[in-house]
Formats: C-alpha cells, sequence, structure tokens
C-alpha cells in the first residue's frame, strides 16, 4: 500500500519518471494488484512513451481508466477507427466527458470543449480549474480578452498557478508583445518546485518565444516529443534564420491537422520552393494557403485572408492578392514583413505613387538591403519620375551580382520613362563592367534621346559636355559621328562642351 501511494503521489506532482520506476517496481511482486499495468502506462504517456504505454495498459483489466488512456493513445497514432471505438465507450460521467473534451481540444474543435466544460461547470462549480480549459479554449480561439475575463475567475482564488499565470502571460504576448508576457513569468519559475517538470519545462519554452527565439536551439529540441507547439517555434526558429533545409527536414514528414501546422507547411515549401527554384513545392504551398484560406472557419480570420494573398501572391496574381490585404492592412500598419509584401502587390499592379510610399515604411535594415526590396524601390522611383533616388540606390551598394542587376534595372526603366540622363549614366557604367553590344546600343539611345530634350529645352544645354564625356568612354566606330553632329550643334547655338 505505502509502495502504491507512494507512486500515486509521484505522479500528481507531475514526477512521472519516479511514478513509473515505482510502479514498475510494483508489477514485478507478487500479489500487486492488476490495474498497477494502467497506472504504470498512465506515467508512461506522460512521457511521451505512448507504444509503451499501450502495451503496458493492456495488460491490466478493462476500466474506465484504461479505456481513457487508450483513447488518448489511439488519438496520438491517428487511428480513427480505435479511436471511434474508444469514443463509444465513454459514459456520461465527469472524467470521461473532460476526457472527451481534451480530445476535442486536442483536435482543434474548441468550441465542442467549452461546450462540454461549461456543462460540467454548471453541475459542478467547485471545479474551478475548469475555467483555465474554457480560457484556453478562448486563447485557441483567437479570444485572447475573453480569455483573460475567465482565466481572472480561477485566479482569484489561485493567485499563484504557474498553468495560469503562464497562460495569463500567452494572452499578453497576442494582445501586447514580448516584455509584456514575459514579465508576467518574471517570478514564476521561483514558484515551480523541482519536480513540477511539465511547467517547467512549458514556461522554458514559452520564454524562447517571447524572446525572439533566444536560446532556441538549447531548449526546443529536447521539448519537441513533451510540448505540441516546439516542433512548431523551432521550425519558426529555422525559418528565421534562413536556414531553411533544416526547417523542411523537422517538418517534412508531420502530417497537418491544426490551421497553423498547414500554414507552418505552406511557409516551409513556398520558402523551399523560391530559394531553389522548385515549382512542386511553390504548387503545394498555394494548395496549403488555399486549404486555409477557403475554410469555413478560418476564410473570415486574418491568418485565412494572409493565406489567400499568399496563395494569389504565388500565383502573381496581384489584383486579387490587394483584395485580401486591404482588409486587414489596419491590423499590420508597421509590420515590416507585411509592408514588404503590400508594396510588391501594389507596385505589380501599378500602383507605384503608394507602394513608394509603403516601401519607405520599412524600417529593418536587413529587408532594406534586400536585392527585391531595392529592385522594387528603384522602380517606383522611376516610374513616380524620381530617377535620382534611384541611382543614388545604386551608389551605396558594393559591387555585386546583385548591383548589376539593379543597374540593369534602372538602365531598361529610366530609359522606358525617357529619364535618358540616368538611363545614359547606367549604361555607360554597364559597358564598362561589361563591353556587351547590346550596353552600347543603350547608351547611344539614351544618349541621342537626351540630345533631343536639350534641344527642345527638356534638359539644360549644360548637360551635353556631359553626354560628350559618356560617349568618348566607348570605342565603337560610330561614337566620332554622334561627337561631330553634337559638337556642330553646340558650336552653332553657343553651347560650350570643352
Amino acid at each position: 500500500d505505502l509502495a502504491m501511494w507512494a507512486a500515486y503521489c509521484y505522479f500528481h506532482l507531475g514526477d512521472y519518471k519516479r511514478a513509473m520506476k515505482e510502479y514498475k517496481t510494483l508489477t514485478e511482486m507478487k500479489g500487486a494488484p492488476p490495474e498497477v499495468w494502467v497506472y504504470l502506462g498512465c506515467c508512461m504517456f506522460f512521457l511521451g512513451m505512448y507504444k509503451e504505454a499501450e502495451a503496458a495498459s493492456t495488460k491490466g483489466p478493462k476500466s474506465k481508466l484504461q479505456n481513457r488512456l487508450l483513447f488518448h493513445l489511439s488519438h496520438k497514432f491517428n487511428d480513427e477507427k480505435k479511436l471511434m471505438g474508444f469514443h463509444k465507450n465513454l459514459q456520461d460521467i465527469v472524467e470521461d466527458q473532460l476526457s472527451l473534451a481534451s480530445i476535442h481540444y486536442l483536435r482543434s474543435h474548441y468550441q465542442e470543449a467549452i461546450d462540454i466544460y461549461k456543462r460540467v461547470l454548471l453541475e459542478n462549480r467547485d471545479f474551478l480549474a475548469l475555467n483555465v480549459y474554457v480560457a484556453l479554449c478562448y486563447y485557441k480561439l483567437d479570444y485572447y480578452d475573453v480569455s483573460q475575463e475567465v482565466l481572472a475567475v480561477y485566479l482569484q482564488h489561485f493567485p499563484d498557478s504557474t498553468v495560469a499565470i503562464n497562460l495569463k502571460a500567452c494572452n499578453h504576448f497576442r494582445l501586447y508583445n514580448g516584455k509584456a508576457a514575459e514579465a508576467e513569468l518574471k517570478n514564476l519559475s521561483d514558484l515551480c518546485s523541482p519536480s513540477f517538470k511539465f511547467a517547467a519545462d512549458l514556461i522554458k519554452h514559452n520564454l524562447v518565444v517571447f524572446r525572439g527565439g533566444d536560446s532556441a536551439l538549447q531548449v526546443l529540441p529536447p521539448l519537441i516529443d513533451v510540448i505540441p507547439e516546439a516542433r512548431l517555434n523551432l521550425v519558426i526558429y529555422y525559418l528565421r534564420q534562413e536556414d531553411i533545409q533544416e526547417a523542411y527536414n523537422l517538418f517534412k514528414d508531420i502530417s497537418p491537422t491544426t490551421p497553423q501546422e498547414y500554414i507552418l507547411k505552406g511557409v516551409v515549401n513556398a520558402s523551399l520552393g523560391q530559394e531553389q527554384g522548385l515549382n512542386d513545392h511553390i504548387k503545394i504551398a498555394q494548395q496549403y494557403f488555399q486549404l486555409v484560406g477557403g475554410s469555413a472557419s478560418e476564410c473570415d480570420t486574418i491568418p485565412g485572408r494572409q493565406c489567400m494573398a499568399s496563395c494569389y501572391f504565388l500565383l502573381k496574381q496581384f489584383e486579387d492578392v490587394l483584395i485580401y490585404l486591404n482588409s486587414i492592412k489596419s491590423y499590420f500598419y508597421n509590420e515590416d514583413p507585411f509592408n514588404y509584401n503590400y508594396g510588391q502587390a501594389k507596385a505589380a499592379t501599378g500602383n507605384y505613387k503608394e507602394a513608394e510610399e509603403i516601401f519607405l515604411m520599412i524600417q529593418g535594415e536587413k529587408l532594406k538591403s534586400d536585392y527585391v526590396y531595392l529592385g522594387w524601390l528603384a522602380r517606383c522611383y522611376i516610374m513616380n519620375r524620381k530617377p535620382r533616388l534611384a541611382w543614388e540606390l545604386y551608389l551605396k551598394q558594393e559591387t555585386s551580382s546583385e548591383s548589376f542587376s539593379l543597374l540593369q534595372l534602372i538602365a531598361n526603366d529610366c530609359y522606358k520613362m525617357g529619364q535618358f540622363y540616368y538611363s545614359a549614366k547606367a549604361f555607360d557604367v554597364l559597358e564598362r563592367l561589361d563591353p556587351n553590344p547590346e550596353y552600347w546600343e543603350g547608351k547611344r539611345g539614351a544618349c541621342i534621346g537626351l540630345f533631343q530634350q536639350i534641344i527642345a529645352g527638356h534638359e539644360p544645354r549644360e548637360t551635353l559636355r556631359e553626354v560628350l564625356a559618356i560617349l568618348r568612354n566607348t570605342g565603337n566606330a560610330q561614337v566620332e559621328y554622334i561627337i561631330r553632329i553634337m559638337k556642330k550643334w553646340a558650336k552653332d547655338n553657343r553651347v560650350t562642351v570643352t
């Protein structure tokens, strides 16, 4: 009896390893009660040893507890047939109903879980902890304010509850920011007893999230099979570190079941597809985004609309992208990633003035040094008749393949827009870097176009001196003929060019 009680206490303290050790010892004793095998299975379940838990529990006698444990194990094994079989065995008793509610929660059926919890609460007003479960469901439904209100009922009675304070911190993270969330957890680690392992792991996990991924590689890998979100947050960490392949490897064998998992699968596949030029991954990403954005439960949520925008973005249907982004832009006014995509969609549909304003709102240096950002901003400047600003963007770049591409964009876009002065300067640099005949033809056309503008009085006459200097940088035989004509006009019109 003493060993049974010791194991019971260890289990309810959350020290599942110690409890498992006690129960294993009991199974080896003669005359031990057969239900010990089910208790052992429960310990193994909480330690993530699902196969072992199933093997142990089936050695015990049939009971309501065994049914509940096997019910949860069938969910872990994704065995729908067994799950429904154990579901049929559940009775209208509190333990079975709470077990059913937890499965609803794990399958993202949050409203169904709330209905069960509220029904049990009506009949058992003193079951105050159920308020935490209800609050958790509301958190998952993105009703963070409602979650806080429900949680307050429990915190009034148990202000030092680790689980409740942790949830409150998560609500603060969603409603405010990581610092506000971390402030809630500030003294929580002191409240945790060394044996309360799960709460300690949860706090460590959440502090990584609140701190933007700090210590992710030390904390998250051991928690992957303990806390469901640990894998997702580790994938997010790898994405932020631009280690796309590692993010993909960690997630490739996981079948998504929640909207968050579908979204993350989409992001990982889109990132890998764009990085390596793999169209199959781009198509998979489109499908994941469309599944979430088109679902009845997500279509009117902010993530759902972001998904549809992402789907259309990958399909290059930018008019459709803007329909969705316009509907949620007020929620992301100062967010760089949103403005980065929003600006591209605006520019791609010819709204260059608005696109320029959006691009200039971006603050992060990493995005501002990205070639895609620089290319689109340069194009916006040119289309908005500010070619000097586009040229200055190029001058700030170090020599590289990307700065060469930016130079090509400026040369060609300025030419199309009749901004021949900066087109000529860009083609001149291009020709000196790469003696391609096409660059000479572009420079020749830009210089002649600029000469026409000078004759028409649209450009200062003094600019002709610079045009001649640009032309002299070329060894092409046509140069002397063009220079001779320009000099003759300068002489006839008393323009000093030497």
